[in-house]
């Protein structure tokens, strides 16, 4: 045992997944939307997705069909210490083999072991999927719709008060946005996620603060629920990225530019320059469109988005901040309403020179291959704190969060 682990004796884990299973989109799908949305078929013998009838590139396919990658074995790759050729091999597994993956109660004798008191449970392809569907506005909101409905059965949104699955709300209409709010807190939802982007309806993009949501923040903020945003898709900036293209004249360097290469998710030259620029400016409307100052009791935090975007983000608050009619500092607005959790190879005493201690999330990512192999691994991350704020980083923050007094 770590001088580290023996201060910190309970866990609350910001950034747990489960993994889908084959329905989870399906289940509870209303049937006129079988043809539309997200739809399985079997292409050269292995169940793949398809979205309006087109076979996926960025999901193989259901995850309890197809290997996932061990916990924990991408996490060398990105902290610098491997080649990209050892991250594209192997690391996989049998989904059979890892029931906890799939099945609450499974998951708490696994808890149980990892010193987990508590887990906000986040999906691993639901959070990726979205923007494939924002070409059918309805199919978004069923699959959704459908996919909170086999999360609730499936996992439960405060299972025991152990286990909070964490239902994924899609902003594509106000109206389908608020109904699908009020059913999750009425079955005990404490977090809800959204998508860290422009909300894309069927009258073009909208701030995710624009009044038309203002009775979906209003009830989330009287409600106390949390209103995350994990990492995920984004295709909203796709023409931030042609319109740099054309800026810096890629289109004359004769193939000596990256590209369109895909490589680890890049979809494009300028597509590592908004890696962190979306959620970025995501907080940064939050903020900017006043939503704070409507609803002062909102709860925002930021999962699986890193933290290198926070000192940028506070200076453009600043800036911000020299216009008129903002009712208090907008960097403090911020600091109030919102909660980081860094990624596990972050520096996270460098987010405490930025924000306070009361607002910094542990999340390990487990079972993820880019996290930890096992979520107190995340203990040498906070081992230069005080044992009063690990204790408050490593599971205070996250609790008070989802047991409101």
């Amino acid at each position: 045992m770590t001088e580290s682990s023996a201060m910190v004796s309970k866990l609350f884990d910001a950034d747990n997944h489960y993994w889908e299973t084959s329905d989870a989109f399906t289940r509870h799908r209303d049937p006129k939307f079988a043809d539309r949305g997200v739809q399985l078929a079997e292409i050269d013998g292995v169940v793949r997705y398809l979205v309006d009838g087109v076979q996926t590139t960025s999901l193989p396919g259901p995850a309890d069909v197809h290997p996932r990658p061990l916990p924990g074995a991408f996490l060398e790759y990105f902290q610098g210490g491997t080649s990209r050729e050892v991250f594209l091999s192997g690391f996989t597994e049998k989904a059979s083999d890892h029931p906890d993956w799939y099945e609450r109660d499974a998951r708490l004798k696994v808890m149980d072991a990892q010193g987990l008191e508590h887990a906000w449970m986040f999906p691993s392809q639901g959070v990726v999927i979205e923007p494939l569907l924002h070409t059918d506005i309805e199919a978004a909101i069923e699959c959704y719709r459908a996919f909170n409905r086999w999360l609730e059965e499936q996992w439960g949104f405060a299972y025991k008060n152990r286990i909070f699955g964490v239902p994924f709300i899609t902003m594509c209409d106000p109206e389908a946005t608020l109904r699908e709010l009020e059913w999750c807190l009425d079955r005990g939802a404490r977090v809800v996620n959204i998508r860290h982007g422009a909300a894309v309806t069927r009258d073009g993009n909208r701030s995710p603060a624009d009044p038309m949501f203002d009775r979906f923040w209003h009830l989330a903020a009287e409600a106390g629920v949390v209103v995350a945003t994990h990492d995920g898709a984004d295709e909203t900036y796709t023409p931030v990225h042609a319109l740099m293209g054309e800026v810096w004249g890629e289109a004359h360097m004769g193939g000596i530019a990256p590209g369109d290469t895909q490589h680890l998710g890049q979809s494009s030259t300028f597509s590592g320059l908004t890696k962190h620029r979306t959620v970025h400016d995501f907080a940064y409307v939050l903020v900017a469109h006043r939503l704070f100052e409507r609803f002062p009791k909102l709860k925002i935090a930021f999962i699986e988005n890193g933290c290198a975007w926070v000192p940028s983000l506070l200076h453009a608050l600043d800036y911000l901040g020299h216009g008129e009619g903002f009712r208090t500092s907008p960097r403090d607005q911020f600091i109030e309403h919102c909660w980081v959790a860094p990624f596990v190879e972050e520096d996270v005493r460098d987010l405490a020179r930025h924000i306070p201690v009361e607002r910094i999330l542990f999340g390990s990512d487990w079972p993820h291959g880019e996290g930890y192999a096992a979520p107190k691994d995340f203990l040498v991350n906070v081992a230069d704190f005080t044992p009063a704020e690990q204790r408050r980083i490593m599971h205070d923050n996250a609790r008070e969060l989802t047991f409101p007094r």
